[in-house]
């Protein structure tokens, strides 16, 4: 597949298990909080439309609070299957979007990420993996997992490579508003 610009219009970001008691044990887990929040933050200046998804929350807790807040007007789905293409609620929210490219972030990232982003290539998505807003609780899994998403197809990006690449030029309010994102 040829890569070209990401378009915002076609993007869809899902968000995988980013939840407390699971998410308090990632690797680096200060640095991807606030990759996540930068992303989140980042597809709002966009309007690109979030799903959010969360593995047995009543087992796991609520979504952490750095990417909840962000999203007040958004509800998670929860799901029990690892890959989120298992909970028929993920799929019909997907399909209600209308678009084909999905970006890709959460925990962890060869069980959860990892199975979402192989259906989600098997259903002929476009799937960008954004690495640095995705993590396992070890360095090795978080590798193993990044590294068969993109073997599997998955073009891999980061935070501020995907929202630069979606700005495509240094004009306008929404690059100011972007820019602060990356200030720090």
């Amino acid at each position: 597949m040829s890569e070209v610009n990401t378009k915002p219009e076609d993007c869809t970001l899902v968000l995988v298990d980013i939840q407390g008691k699971l998410a308090k044990l990632m690797d680096r887990r200060e640095d991807l909080y606030k990759q996540l929040q930068k992303l989140v933050q980042g597809a709002l200046l966009f309007d690109i439309p979030v799903i959010w998804v969360e593995q047995i929350p009543d087992k796991l807790g609520p979504t952490i609070a750095e990417v909840a807040d962000l999203l007040p007007d958004h509800r998670p789905i929860a799901k029990s299957s690892f890959g989120c293409f298992g909970e028929p609620g993920f799929v019909s929210a997907l399909e209600a979007t209308g678009r084909r490219h999905v970006v890709l972030a959460g925990i962890e990232s060869h069980v959860c990420v990892y199975q979402t982003c192989t259906h989600l290539i098997a259903n002929d998505y476009r799937v960008t993996i954004i690495e640095d807003a995705i993590s396992s609780r070890t360095p090795t899994n978080r590798k193993l997992g990044l590294e068969r998403m993109r073997a599997a197809g998955a073009i891999p990006s980061s935070v501020e490579m995907l929202l630069f690449e979606m700005q495509v030029v240094a004009e306008g309010d929404r690059f100011k508003a972007m820019a602060k994102l990356f200030k720090d």
